[in-house]
């Protein structure tokens, strides 16, 4: 396995991998999500990449940026045992040279959500996909459902400025109690940890609702939030959204494919997860 840290080695070694090449960008502290999303880009590509990049240009000034889980040893042990073959590690400089002054705004659909409650994440989201995609060049790039916005914003990145990779969605990896695997969840102290899959529980609950014939997305948004708020330790619910699954705008009647998704914070930890509609 190779790891390289600069863009031009990067790009030098990408061109005599294979075809067709799929990536996974991360940003390390890597769980078994990530690494489904590296075993389906094993199986269907003859190389695979995969970044390890924690952009600091989507962290908020108030966020865990300093503090976000980094272990690189063990991050490219797990990546070589599961046969990736190229490891692309930059540093921020690399990544944001001085002088580094354009932005990749994804519009309306970055501003919702989450975009609402971590203003610019997004655009972060954005500018540092753009760049992993330039700089890789692959055919394929997998990220899981879980980052359920995140996807959405992805998918129309690639669609508004024609970058011609396939975007590939990987289920959502879940404990046995239902919550879904995130890096963030070292975070959460043991009595934490046995309340938040109360979050998974929300979303089925509306999901239950919707496979029983109902289409009133406020009774769907109503009946998760009124599951969560039952929670004493979950301090804050930030939203609970059902929304198109493509635009993300918010729906009155669900009358095709929908997003159910949340985000609440236990203590200092922040957890988002979604359910999918139709």
């Amino acid at each position: 396995m190779i790891v390289l840290t600069s863009n031009n080695d990067t790009t030098s070694s990408v061109r005599s991998c294979p075809r067709p090449l799929g990536l996974v960008p991360t940003m390390g502290a890597l769980h078994e999500g990530h690494l489904a999303l590296v075993r389906r880009a094993r199986k269907e590509n003859t190389s695979v990449a995969a970044s390890i990049f924690v952009n600091p240009t989507q962290f908020g000034p108030e966020e865990d940026l300093a503090t976000y889980p980094r272990d690189m040893d063990r991050d490219l042990a797990l990546l070589e045992s599961e046969g990736v073959d190229l490891v692309y590690a930059p540093t921020p400089e690399e990544v944001y040279p001085p002088g580094f002054d354009t932005r990749v705004d994804p519009g309306g659909m970055g501003q919702r959500l989450e975009g609402a409650a971590r203003p610019g994440h997004f655009r972060g989201v954005a500018t540092v996909v753009t760049k992993l995609l330039s700089v890789i060049k692959p055919e394929r790039a997998y990220f899981g459902q879980k980052d359920g916005q995140q996807l959405a914003v992805i998918r129309q990145l690639e669609r508004d400025l024609n970058l011609g990779v396939e975007i590939v969605a990987v289920p959502t990896v879940r404990d046995s109690d239902g919550l879904a695997l995130s890096s963030r969840n070292a975070y959460l102290t043991p009595e934490q940890r046995r309340a938040a899959p109360v979050i998974y529980r929300a979303l089925t609950q509306a999901r239950q609702l919707w496979d029983e014939g109902e289409r009133d997305a406020a009774v769907l948004r109503a009946a998760a939030h009124a599951l969560l708020k039952a929670e004493p330790l979950l301090e804050e619910i930030d939203y609970v959204s059902v929304a198109d699954a493509d635009t993300l705008e918010e729906m009155g009647r669900i009358e095709g494919p929908a997003m159910v998704s949340t985000a609440a914070r236990l203590g200092s930890t922040r957890l988002i997860d979604n359910v999918l509609l139709g």
